[in-house]
C-alpha cells in the first residue's frame, strides 16, 4: 500500500517537473546583449587578454557589433583605424565609424571628428556582410548608391545592411521615385501613415525614406521577436493583418514577398531590441499557431 502511495506521488511529482519546465522560457539575448558580447571579446582580442593579440579578428567581431548599432564597438573602431593600432592608419575610415557612433550619442566620437574630418568613405565591407554581397552582385551605379546608403545608415538602426536592401528590392527595385498604386512612395515604399508615424518630410529623398523604413523595420522586429518572416509579412500587408491571422495572412501577394525576402536575407530570425516596443499582444497565440 504504502509503496503504490510512494509511485502515485512520485508520478505527482514528475508531471509537476515537467509542468514548470514546459512554462519555463529561456529568453534570447537581445540586440544589445549580442552586441555586447561581440565587444567584449573584440576588446579581448585588441589588447591580448586571455587570448592571442589579433587585431584582425579584433576588427571583425567590432564590426560584427557595430552593424547591430553599437555605439561603443563603431568608436573603438574608429579609433583603431585612427591610431593605426596593429592596421594601416586610415582617417577616412576613421571618420566613418566616428560619425556613426556620434550620430548615437557617443561622448567621444564627435570630439575624434575635429581630428579625422568629416565621414568620406564608402562604408566598409564589414558592414555588409559577404553573404549580402553575393545577394548584389554586379549593380549598376544608382543601385550602388542605394547600397552605400544603407551600408553606411543600418547600422544606426541595429538593422543588417542585407535585410534593409532585400525590402527595398522587393519594394521598388532600387528606384528613388517609384509610387505604388496605393500610394506607397521611395526606396522602401513608405505610405503616408508610415511617413508621418516616422517623420519622414521628403519620401522621395532616398535618405530620408531609407532611415524611415530603417525606423519601421527597428519597430517591427521588435513587434515580432526578430522573426523575419512576420516581420516581412508585415512590412507587406501590416502588422495589424498579421495579428489578425496569427501569422503570415493567406494573401497571395504577401506569401509571394515573404518568399522573396527570406530568399535573399537567408536567416529565420534577427536581432531586436526589446525596448523600442512591447511584443505583438498576440504573440503567444502566433506561437500556439506555429506548434499545431
Amino acid at each position: 500500500m504504502r509503496g503504490a502511495r510512494l509511485n502515485v506521488l512520485a508520478r505527482r511529482f514528475a508531471a509537476l517537473c515537467l509542468t514548470t519546465a514546459a512554462s519555463i522560457t529561456i529568453a534570447a539575448p537581445t540586440l544589445a546583449e549580442q552586441a555586447t558580447s561581440l565587444r567584449s571579446r573584440a576588446s579581448a582580442y585588441e589588447h591580448g587578454e586571455g587570448v592571442d593579440k589579433d587585431v584582425h579578428r579584433a576588427v571583425s567581431l567590432y564590426c560584427e557589433a557595430a552593424r547591430m548599432g553599437d555605439a561603443e564597438a563603431q568608436y573603438s573602431l574608429g579609433w583603431i583605424y585612427a591610431n593605426g593600432r596593429g592596421l594601416t592608419r586610415n582617417d577616412e575610415l576613421a571618420a566613418f565609424f566616428f560619425t556613426l557612433a556620434a550620430r548615437q550619442g557617443h561622448p567621444l566620437a564627435d570630439r575624434m571628428l575635429r581630428y579625422t574630418g568629416p565621414a568620406v568613405a564608402r562604408a566598409p565591407e564589414c558592414l555588409f556582410d559577404i553573404e549580402g554581397r553575393q545577394a548584389f552582385p554586379d549593380p549598376t551605379p544608382e543601385q550602388q548608391k542605394v547600397i552605400d546608403l544603407v551600408n553606411r545608415v543600418a547600422p544606426e538602426y541595429g538593422i543588417y545592411p542585407r535585410l534593409a536592401l532585400a525590402i527595398i528590392r522587393a519594394e521598388s527595385n532600387f528606384n528613388p521615385r517609384a509610387v505604388s498604386p496605393k500610394m506607397a512612395q521611395g526606396l522602401m515604399q513608405l505610405i503616408p501613415e508610415t511617413s508621418l508615424r516616422f517623420r519622414v518630410a521628403k519620401p522621395f529623398d532616398p535618405e530620408q525614406n531609407v532611415r524611415g523604413g530603417l525606423a519601421y523595420l527597428r519597430w517591427l522586429l521588435a513587434y515580432f521577436k526578430g522573426d523575419v518572416e512576420l516581420v516581412a509579412a508585415a512590412y507587406n500587408a501590416g502588422e495589424k493583418a498579421v495579428d489578425q491571422y496569427a501569422g503570415v495572412p493567406p494573401y497571395p501577394e504577401t506569401r509571394d514577398y515573404v518568399k522573396k525576402i527570406k530568399g535573399v536575407f537567408q536567416r529565420t530570425e534577427h536581432p531586436y531590441d526589446p525596448s523600442v516596443v512591447q511584443a505583438s499582444p498576440e504573440w503567444s497565440r502566433i506561437r500556439r499557431t506555429r506548434q499545431m
